[in-house]
């Protein structure tokens, strides 16, 4: 039988079979921990449950009593504590260390491990308030956690009896911290988005129930206004004889006609604002074909009082109908008419076409405003983004709530230039042909 040969130290001695032996049942078992963090790390369900496995993990492999992990601040002034399974729980998220200052922070600032074996002789060593340990720490093991030449955070272990960390402590521990730097740095990304999101979330929220209170708080005083204009403008019966005063009677009654106008228009711009809110109806849309010619028309009908300062020309293909939710695209219409009044210039004219394009219905409302820039065309449709002109200030709402409309049953809506010059809103819908 040919024996191995017996194995032999870096210095070329030879070592005593036990102890290989022992060194390889450790590095073994250091190689299963490490696969172990990697496989617990990457199945936890939340941020708070990542954190706790790295610190209970690191503990155990490292046969401490304490371990903690301190994450660097943004803005890197500080480290704040992130997770610990032997200290004040309470402290996570609240306990800092300055950055560059104590043994934690000198780690982070040098990004190189430290092993303190006396803590109570170690002038280094910082007290945190509220994290006593003078009671009970010993000794401490502390190294950094580094992604892309970036320090992330620092890892700490910790013994209530005198313990001196050997050097395969320090690489044991400074393994861990490799494979969790990026592991925990894309966590933190992940989480901080997520926070962002639902901090976003909650605004949106709060906005939409406070617009909501005040539109819906405005409808009531509006119709108070409406009824005394109404009463205001009545006028005694003459029975059989001609007024005394005509042009009295007709100033009274175009006053009340502009104060009705005013009142409709307070109502279009509170429906507009709850629109902001609740752009979409609630459930899905209900598409069916819809004749284009008979419902601008309505549309128009409805906003004889809105169009009195401008001009209009209706011209499209002679029935022709689209596949659309009617409510819904009598709102969007609705929309782009108001913008073009509101932005161009008494006097003009307002055209509003529908045409078979490529088998696709498109309807457009034109104006002869002052157009709109090219960079311009997509912000427009964002909530609350206006142009101010020396023709009208708009709020914000209609554009955003119309493109939100069509989306939502399956229409597309943009803007274009006009011919000779203005802007033109196409709304795009599938054609219906009747067979």
């Amino acid at each position: 039988m040919v024996m191995a040969p017996p194995a032999s130290d870096m210095t070329g001695s030879r070592l005593p079979a036990p102890r290989v032996k022992a060194e390889q049942l450790e590095q073994l078992e250091q190689l299963r921990f490490l696969h172990q963090v990697a496989r617990l790390v990457t199945t936890a369900r939340t941020w708070d449950e990542l954190l706790e496995t790295v610190v209970d993990g690191t503990r155990d492999a490292l046969h401490a009593d304490v371990s903690s992990l301190y994450l660097l601040d943004r803005d890197g002034a500080y480290l704040t504590l992130a997770a610990t399974n032997g200290l004040d729980r309470f402290q996570i998220g609240r306990a800092r260390v300055p950055f560059g200052e104590g043994v934690t922070g000198r780690v982070a600032a040098l990004r190189r491990p430290l092993v303190i074996a006396d803590v109570k002789s170690d002038r280094r060593f910082l007290w945190v308030r509220g994290l006593d340990q003078r009671r009970f720490v010993a000794s401490m093991l502390s190294v950094p956690l580094t992604w892309h030449d970036q320090t992330v955070g620092v890892l700490n272990v910790q013994t209530e009896q005198p313990r001196d960390f050997h050097e395969q402590d320090v690489a044991q521990l400074g393994a861990v911290a490799d494979l969790l730097a990026g592991i925990v740095e894309k966590g933190r990304q992940q989480s901080e988005a997520e926070a962002r999101v639902e901090a976003l979330n909650r605004i949106d929220e709060a906005r939409s129930e406070l617009i909501a209170l005040v539109t819906h708080e405005l409808r009531t005083p509006l119709a108070v206004v409406r009824a005394y204009a109404d009463l205001l403008a009545e006028e005694p019966p003459l029975r059989g004889r001609d007024s005394r005063d005509i042009a009295r009677r007709d100033t009274r009654a175009a006053w009340h006609r502009s104060a009705l106008e005013q009142v409709e228009r307070l109502d279009r711009l509170v429906d507009s604002i709850l629109a902001s809110v609740r752009v979409v109806p609630e459930g899905p849309a209900s598409v069916v074909p819809v004749d284009l010619e008979g419902l601008v028309r309505e549309v128009l009908d409805s906003l004889l009082p809105l169009l009195g300062g401008h001009g209009v020309t209706v011209r499209g293909t002679a029935r022709l109908h689209a596949l659309a939710d009617p409510p819904r695209l009598r709102q969007i219409l609705e929309h782009l008419v108001e913008n073009a009044v509101k932005y161009a210039p008494p006097g003009t004219t307002i055209t509003i076409g529908w045409s078979l394009v490529e088998g696709v219905a498109h309807v457009g409302v034109s104006d002869e405003g002052p157009g709109i820039p090219d960079d311009w065309r997509e912000r427009i449709f964002e909530p609350y983004a206006r142009r101010d002109t020396h023709t009208a200030r708009g709020s914000g709402i209609g554009l955003y709530a119309a493109k939100r409309l069509g989306e939502s049953m399956g229409a597309r809506l943009w803007c274009e230039p006009a011919s000779p010059h203005g802007a033109r809103f196409v709304v795009a819908m599938p054609a219906v042909v009747a067979i």
